[in-house]
């Protein structure tokens, strides 16, 4: 059933995140070769600029909103951006790299991952998606500028590290704000976290005076379910061959941070969406894992949505340059589509 409690009585060795990789990056192609090939002209729509936010200005210390909206925790890789191995390079030969390293430069990138501000006439509630190795840095330097304090519910797009990494993280919450947080995944991945996160699917285990995460596991299935008034819709993705992991849908926003390829009956979900966000993790390519901007782009000409934030950039994905290249887009074809980036609040309909 859908949303139903889970309750697990014994406990499992841990095992390690089934990671993947990268292959190692060669020379970022030119965009222009993505930018000539427009099909049939479509209607201009409304800039990405129109109704965005960053974190330095929607600053607002206080927690007041007026309505609901998205605010992006993290836009990167798995490994995120500045790479170690990049800064330290004598040669210093990633301008990406040495840029996301400035303090404020949106090129610096967590893992993916987005907090839903759900407001409604009876209060607000806060969604995150995902969960993963960076979340406390995220939530460090984001919480306190949008005013967070909370989390209602925990959605999950998948069991990689980069999505479930921080769950221990989340004691500061159960420990000091609230007692619990709900936490919706799917069967197969609820079963990795039982080796992964042992210990917080069975606290049994967990010695006497010990604080560690208090989560309630709800199972869900690929279809709608609600969470604090607000529904949900599983749009189910391959990220990878053989590797299901899902995407979201609530009201008019969808949500696909990982995916290698979208089954026919997903694109059926994604009718009439107004903003998409969506998996692109490189310039010129896909990975085996992910959606190269080639692929996202054709993606967002066949899904038609308004507008179109993209996420998951490696570090050949240059924040400014790539988005002057992508405006293009807009004046050629009609395609609001930009690079979304760390601390972007979106307002939404929900």
């Amino acid at each position: 059933m859908a949303g139903a409690a889970v309750s697990i009585s014994t406990a499992a060795r841990s095992l390690l995140h089934r990671g993947y990789t990268h292959r190692p990056p060669a020379a970022a192609s030119s965009l222009r070769s993505i930018i000539s090939r427009p099909p049939a002209l479509r209607a201009p729509v409304s800039s990405l600029h129109s109704g965005t936010k960053s974190g330095a200005s929607a600053s607002r210390g206080r927690g007041e909103v007026e309505g609901s909206e998205i605010i992006f925790l993290g836009t990167g890789t798995s490994e995120g951006i500045p790479r170690v191995s990049c800064l330290t390079n004598p040669s210093k030969t990633c301008p990406v790299c040495t840029k996301a390293a400035e303090a404020g430069n949106k090129n610096r990138r967590r893992n993916t991952s987005i907090l839903i501000r759900h407001v409604t006439a009876s209060g607000t509630s806060n969604i995150l998606v995902d969960a993963g190795k960076f979340f406390y840095h995220s939530a460090l330097q984001w919480f306190p500028i949008f005013g967070l304090r909370r989390i209602d519910a925990v959605l999950i797009t998948h069991s990689h590290a980069d999505a479930i990494g921080g769950f221990d993280d989340l004691r500061d919450w159960t420990n000091n704000v609230q007692p619990h947080i709900p936490i919706y995944v799917a069967q197969r991945d609820f079963e990795v976290m039982q080796k992964t996160h042992y210990y917080l699917v069975d606290t049994s285990v967990v010695l006497p005076g010990a604080a560690v995460s208090e989560l309630q596991f709800n199972i869900i299935k690929e279809e709608p379910f609600t969470v604090h008034n607000l529904k949900v819709t599983p749009l189910p993705v391959w990220h990878g061959e053989g590797y299901r992991s899902l995407g979201f849908r609530f009201g008019d926003v969808c949500y696909i941070s990982d995916a290698s390829e979208i089954p026919d009956e997903t694109y059926e979900l994604m009718y009439n969406c107004d903003l998409l966000v969506l998996d692109a993790i490189r310039p010129d390519r896909s990975s085996s894992t992910h959606f190269g901007l080639p692929r996202a782009l054709a993606e967002v000409r066949k899904i038609k949505p308004r507008r179109t934030l993209f996420t998951g950039m490696m570090h050949l994905m240059d924040h400014d340059k790539v988005n002057e290249d992508l405006l293009k887009l807009k004046e050629i074809e009609g395609l609001d589509v930009q690079l979304s980036y760390d601390g972007l609040c979106v307002p939404v309909r929900l």
